[in-house]
């Protein structure tokens, strides 16, 4: 069956259709959970949450966005409630499991730990943004339904994100009185 049809399945009652729709999607949702919680147990609690909200809610999944941006959208939210509730507790150390697939956990380590890092010093709202835009590589549409955002907010939320990442990376920041788009 395509996405499609597993939907409508899934949506009738068939279970079945419904634990294939997930598996689908759920490397990607635990993704966005992870870079967004910066922590595995907080991770794997938004996780959970977001697919008891795609199985509960998928009655309401009307199509007119894609499913994957959907389902960014409600693993955004449980990932946002999962940092409201536990009020971030500091970063943990480096956790293997958090290494990209297929990749020797010791490879980038300290590259991964400071950007893991910079993600959990920068506002939550930020760095759901330049989560899903520069891990998930959602479009500024995409991210603006997911977040149900205007679309000049997602720019906004990334190029302060972003600037703020790159300042707590060590990154230079651009010079003030150089106009944009000339050197």
């Amino acid at each position: 069956m395509d996405e499609d049809e597993l939907i409508a399945a899934a949506q009738g009652g068939d279970r079945q259709a419904l634990d294939e729709l997930l598996r689908a999607h759920h490397d990607r949702i635990a993704a966005l959970c992870r870079r967004m919680c910066l922590n595995q147990a907080d991770a794997d609690d938004a996780t959970q949450e977001a697919l008891i909200a795609l199985v509960r809610g998928l009655h309401r999944f009307d199509g007119r966005a894609s499913f994957s941006t959907w389902a960014y959208r409600v693993a955004t939210n449980a990932c946002l409630d999962e940092l409201r509730r536990r009020k971030r507790r500091p970063v943990p150390g480096l956790d293997p499991s958090m290494a990209p697939a297929g990749r020797d956990p010791a490879d980038g380590v300290v590259a991964q730990v400071d950007v893991d890092a910079a993600l959990a010093s920068i506002a939550p709202d930020f760095r759901a943004a330049v989560v899903l835009r520069d891990l998930c590589g959602l479009d500024y549409t995409e991210i603006s339904e997911v977040l149900d955002i205007p679309a000049g907010t997602v720019r906004s939320r990334i190029a302060r994100g972003r600037a703020a990442l790159a300042d707590r990376l060590g990154n230079p920041q651009p010079d003030p009185d150089r106009p944009t788009g000339q050197r």
